[in-house]
């Protein structure tokens, strides 16, 4: 693209004035005022032949693979024209999850000239810079030329999961201390431990008979909690889970109690993979072990998108349950309105508990609840107070429902929701029932 720049403008301009005035004076002239738009755009097109040099033109962009919601970045812009020592500008194009400190483009000179931008990540999310956007001036000055370059450079932003980290260290420091020792319960569990000497108050079923015949007193089995439990942790992400709690959307604190269990359960030794659904499946990791797969499950969480459209329980729950070779632990973390809404729900998750063990995650209505209890000072608020307490009661047949369908359900506080998440996954393991 190309287009006069203000120096062609103010030329004009100054040409124009006087050719006008002398036309007026002297209507035998009148051609002067002609010809100096000719030489102008004679100038013009000698500026813009002489200034094309798209064919050496070459720019690239560099930014960090990834970041942290709130973090700042610099986006480095590299650009020259070969050759021809004249001034770049640049701007890039970005996505509204992140948001430019102060500027989006400068000025960078033409031979290995680089511009540094810096931007803070507001979204979690893969942020995309899809396009540059360069110009520069002819020899004249009084055109630019202008060009539009694609460009695909994404970065992660990831969860803050620094106060999740905090919290895993404490919750695993407690129930370290609670017993002992992390991860092993005397008396609980299914894998061997080691024997030792029975003890008043153990139960007869820890009692070793034929080992204790032959050492001549009682020996107890000690076991430890069965490590290697595979543990899913599958996000609803369609429009219901996008809706805000206390400025932060329910997703978001999904994935960062999703990210906080995951933690903990990869300290523990059990599998963890990531399933993400809102109208049809959409982020699937494979199962990984070990705490150095933290980072994969962190970047695979970022790819979790906000969604408008409603969710699809049925093909979410079947397409994940024919990917699950052996018995696991299902965590949804997800939120419904009424029965009817939840119906399809249901059925899918009776044929999801035949096999599996299920857990949902559900946040507390705090919207409704305070609506619910709020002191009526009109007719109105009788009328909105009524309204709400109908549908926490609906709510509450539907966990019930659940319940008896042979799912666990824990309704929480959002600010409370990763560590009673851990707490009964330590319960489960507690009581062997993964």
């Amino acid at each position: 693209m190309i287009y006069p720049s203000g120096k062609a403008v103010w030329a004009a301009a100054a040409g124009a004035i006087p050719a006008f005035l002398i036309a007026l004076a002297l209507p035998s002239f009148w051609y002067l005022g002609l010809l100096w738009i000719c030489i102008l755009l004679a100038f013009l097109a000698v500026d813009a032949a002489a200034g094309r040099g798209r064919a050496s033109l070459s720019a690239s962009l560099s930014a960090p693979p990834q970041v942290g919601v709130g973090g700042r970045f610099t986006v480095h812009v590299a650009a020259s024209l070969g050759q021809r020592a004249r001034m770049l500008q640049a701007r890039v194009g970005h996505d509204q999850r992140v948001e430019p400190v102060t500027r989006t483009g400068g000025a960078l000179p033409a031979k290995g000239g680089t511009l540094d931008l810096e931007f803070t990540a507001r979204r979690r999310g893969i942020a995309s810079f899809d396009r540059i956007w360069l110009r520069w001036n002819g020899p004249f000055g009084l055109i630019w030329n202008q060009v539009v370059l694609p460009m695909d450079r994404k970065v992660a932003i990831l969860p803050d999961v620094s106060s999740a980290r905090d919290e895993a260290i404490t919750l695993l420091q407690r129930s370290a201390l609670a017993d002992g020792h992390a991860q092993r319960r005397a008396g609980q569990g299914r894998e061997f431990e080691a024997l030792k000497d029975y003890q008043p108050g153990m139960g007869r079923r820890m009692i070793d008979w034929k080992r204790s015949a032959r050492h001549g007193k009682l020996l107890a089995r000690e076991f430890r909690v069965e490590e290697n439990n595979n543990i899913v942790l599958a996000i609803d992400s369609g429009r219901l889970m996008c809706e805000p709690v206390d400025g932060v959307p329910k997703v978001d604190r999904a994935v960062t109690a999703a990210l906080l269990s995951a933690f903990i359960a990869l300290k523990g030794g059990d599998l963890v993979s990531l399933f993400s659904f809102d109208a049809r499946p959409r982020v699937s990791s494979g199962a990984v072990r070990g705490s150095a797969s933290f980072m994969m499950i962190q970047k695979r969480a970022a790819e979790i998108d906000y969604s408008s459209e409603e969710t699809n329980f049925t093909l979410a729950l079947t397409t994940l349950a024919a990917k699950l070779d052996r018995r696991s632990l299902v965590i949804v973390f997800t939120d419904f309105v009424d029965p009817i809404s939840a119906e399809l729900m249901l059925r899918t998750v009776g044929r999801l508990t035949e096999r599996h063990l299920v857990l949902f995650m559900l946040m507390k209505d705090v919207e409704l609840e305070t609506l619910a209890d709020m002191q009526p000072t009109k007719p109105e608020d009788v009328a909105r107070a009524v309204t709400a307490g109908g549908l926490l009661r609906e709510r509450q047949v539907v966990i019930g429902r659940l319940r008896l369908l042979g799912a666990h359900v824990i309704e929480a506080d959002h600010q409370r929701l990763g560590p009673a998440l851990v707490e009964r996954y330590i319960q489960l393991k507690e009581e062997n029932l993964l």
